[in-house]
């Protein structure tokens, strides 16, 4: 069966969304890419440090609220609407509550095909990243390096620690059927 979906689960910093665009150019068919970071961008400005929204502490803790987790149900639907309709998609997100989110995509993508991809980094290289990015909270890497492969399986798991992101993306394609992968790729 050819893989409708591919999901990037890691922490902040930890590479994904560079990854992304490695696998759309790596990848011959077209694979729309979004990632929780652009549901949060399209948030209005006042849920992105509000109790029913998104709060995110100096130190990087980051709680989502009643609203925020409406917005989200509601974004996965239509992203597995586009994959049920025939695009092919890649998601970039960061799995706050490990298994439990995973749950959630479990949910919204029945009955898709979906490759699940850790992404892993060592978290002193992660925070280096997150310095060097100055957009997210010094921590913010470090208080999830963990928590979000908690009890989540995947298909396929790549570390950026010492890894490029053309390489994980290349490693990621090799496991994606139905699609072929530009010459060079590796599994």
């Amino acid at each position: 069966m050819t893989t409708q979906v591919i999901v990037l689960n890691g922490a902040s910093s930890s590479g994904k969304s560079g990854i992304v665009r490695c696998l759309q150019a790596e990848l011959t068919d077209p694979w729309l890419a979004f990632g929780v970071d652009s549901l949060i961008e399209a948030m209005p400005a006042r849920m992105r440090a509000s109790e029913t929204g998104l709060e995110i502490t100096a130190d990087g803790a980051v709680s989502v609220g009643a609203a925020f987790r409406a917005l989200d149900a509601a974004w996965a639907e239509g992203i597995a609407a586009m994959a049920r309709a025939g695009a092919r998609i890649v998601i970039d997100d960061v799995f706050l509550g490990g298994a439990a989110s995973r749950q959630r995509w479990e949910k919204a993508l029945d009955g898709l095909n979906v490759l699940w991809v850790g992404v892993r980094c060592d978290t002193a290289v992660a925070e280096g990243r997150e310095i060097a990015r100055g957009d997210r909270p010094v921590g913010m890497a470090a208080l999830q390096a963990d928590v979000v492969h908690e009890g989540v399986i995947y298909d396929v798991e790549v570390d950026t620690t010492h890894t490029e992101s053309l390489e994980c993306a290349r490693t990621i394609a090799a496991h994606v059927v139905g699609d072929v992968t530009v010459p060079g790729a590796v599994g």
